[in-house]
């Protein structure tokens, strides 16, 4: 379905150039639910906003290409672009109360979407929110028309996106933290809910999230970035069984552990991940990492591949597959 070939996006800083995605390449098909973990600053929403064709002014797509169903939505123009995005490629961004117009009605935003892209009346649009609205479990729909996003729920705004975006029926659907600054209850909604639609109208869906345990429960596969990069990559089982990237690592020993018997020693990484204005040199993560050797310093990461993990370091490990 989407097929993402040696992607660079960067954006223009002063007289500076700054990258934030950096040569990653990676495909979902019909049906498949893909992960894209790492911290803040990673990259993964600016890969997200490369796919949607969302940039701010001072981004572009340096090189690579962005295929969906045999269309490169690199080189289409915007009246082109906008065919497809919302109608095919939908998106749930971060906050969703940032993401409403807080001058116009819930009502008016969900009526005047549906119009846009099915070319129903009014009346039908209507009856097509309010069933939208009923599906992601809003009670009183009809008086949630009528109001402002500011008169919602952090909770209720997200629900209210989700069946904004899904209104428009979109193949593939990307979750940009879905759940940031929800609590752990809603949470947990939001996310049975995504998966429930899901099936039901058979989308892939990319999840973009720095939470790993959520990405264990929901997703096929797994992408993890660090400074632009996609540093591993495999099906889900396989990273959480075996993860092979020091990265990775860490970031799957912070998660806790409901038995409070077990002993559990995470990896605890020192600084913070570097400015895409001022990488380090050979692997991006040495400085950080608690396996370091002296060549990574100066060497470029090579790929191996264990069974479904691809994964770059210049660490090998046992049993490799290239």
């Amino acid at each position: 379905m989407l097929k993402v070939q040696h992607l660079s996006t960067t954006f223009s800083v002063g007289d500076n150039t700054l990258k934030a995605v950096d040569d990653i390449s990676f495909d979902i098909q019909d049906g498949e639910v893909v992960g894209l973990v790492g911290e803040s600053g990673s990259g993964k929403s600016i890969t997200a906003l490369s796919i949607m064709g969302l940039l701010a002014e001072n981004g572009r797509i340096e090189s690579g290409s962005i295929t969906y169903k045999d269309k490169d939505l690199t080189i289409l123009s915007e009246h082109e672009l906008r065919t497809i995005r919302g109608s095919e490629l939908g998106l749930i961004f971060q906050n969703a109360l940032s993401s409403l117009n807080p001058v116009f009605t819930i009502g008016n935003q969900m009526i005047e979407t549906i119009m846009l892209h099915h070319n129903v009346t009014k009346e039908k649009a209507k009856d097509m929110a309010l069933s939208w609205l009923n599906k992601v479990g809003i009670s009183d729909p009809e008086r949630r028309l009528d109001q402002y996003p500011h008169e919602c729920s952090l909770g209720m705004c997200q629900r209210i996106m989700i069946a904004l975006t899904l209104s428009m029926n979109p193949s593939l659907l990307i979750a940009d933290e879905p759940t940031a600054s929800l609590d752990v209850t809603i949470q947990a909604q939001i996310l049975e809910l995504l998966k429930s639609l899901k099936c039901e109208y058979n989308m892939s869906v990319l999840m973009v999230s720095h939470d790993m345990g959520v990405i264990a429960q929901h997703c096929d596969r797994v992408m993890v970035m660090y400074c632009g990069k996609i540093v591993e990559s495999g099906k889900t089982e396989d990273i959480f069984a075996s993860p092979k990237h020091p990265y990775t690592q860490a970031l799957l020993s912070s998660i806790p552990i409901a038995d409070p018997s077990a002993k559990q020693t995470p990896t605890l990484l020192t600084g913070d991940i570097p400015s895409p204005m001022n990488l380090p040199s050979g692997c991006r993560f040495h400085p950080r990492c608690p396996q370091a050797k002296p060549e990574c310093s100066t060497q470029a990461p090579p790929r191996h591949t264990i069974g479904s993990q691809t994964y770059e370091c210049v660490i090998t490990q046992t049993n490799e597959g290239s």
